[in-house]
């Protein structure tokens, strides 16, 4: 387990449990208590939650406490990207967003502009998505119509998952999907964590016309558990720079474009 996936699983736990002991996480995590005392002293700086004496306990928002430590991570990076992606949504059409730290950086860029604003004559901006953070975000956007998929909600990631969700998106179509991933590989493609991620992010990839990956530069290159679709159902990739010229190289050759903001 490396210090990323420590970190966001003592956030899990907190979030969870409400309270927390150095001795005892220190032995569910199978490191040592100066180790957990770092990682508590570190995410007590980000406001993420509470020192105590001998332990930690939940700030008074602790059901999002894993999305919110990876919403701190790369955040000047992820705002770019968010800012050149929602520029590629054109008034009236259908786009799909799935789960993810970027993504709902992305969603509320597609909402604050205001030429995708609905007007007579013109059909209303049209969001399908699977993540109920983001469905929350824009539930409240009157110029645009909001789809939601079924299916059993995922409380780290609050994706819904499942078969209710398939039911959705089997009868749909998708001008652009933006999709969030948890790495891409320009040999085998996108990937998630999840399986049941995969399989959601998989379905929304066939429905679209267009698929653009909005990843942060440290994902390139990479594989996860799951994966989502093979690199040549992907259209664009928009991340940070610099990437890595032989990562950079890599793509090319797929024939995958790699736009860097």
């Amino acid at each position: 387990m490396n210090r990323h996936e420590r970190l966001s699983g003592l956030l899990s736990v907190v979030g969870e449990r409400g309270k927390v002991l150095v001795e005892a996480l220190a032995e569910e995590l199978a490191v040592s208590a100066a180790t957990i005392r770092r990682d508590l002293d570190h995410l007590a700086e980000q406001q993420l939650l509470i020192r105590t004496r001998g332990g930690a306990i939940a700030t008074h928002v602790s059901y999002d406490l894993p999305l919110r430590y990876k919403s701190a991570l790369k955040a000047p990076e992820k705002s770019r990207i968010s800012r050149n992606v929602a520029l590629l949504v054109e008034p009236g059409a259908v786009v799909g967003l799935n789960g993810g730290t970027t993504t709902t950086e992305i969603a509320r860029a597609i909402a604050a502009r205001a030429e995708l604003d609905h007007r007579p004559g013109r059909p209303a901006l049209t969001v399908v998505t699977n993540a109920l953070n983001i469905a929350g975000e824009l539930a409240v956007r009157q110029h645009l119509k909001l789809v939601v998929t079924g299916g059993v909600a995922r409380p780290r990631s609050f994706e819904l998952t499942g078969p209710l969700a398939t039911g959705v998106l089997a009868d749909i179509s998708l001008d652009l999907l933006i999709l969030g991933v948890d790495g891409i590989d320009p040999e085998t493609g996108a990937y998630a964590h999840h399986e049941g991620e995969a399989d959601i992010n998989r379905l929304m990839v066939e429905r679209a016309a267009r698929v653009v990956v909005a990843a942060d530069s440290s994902k390139l290159g990479k594989r996860a558990f799951a994966r989502i679709c093979p690199i040549s159902a992907v259209d664009l990739v928009v991340t940070d720079a610099p990437v890595v010229a032989e990562v950079e190289a890599r793509f090319a050759a797929a024939g995958v474009r790699l736009r860097t903001v």
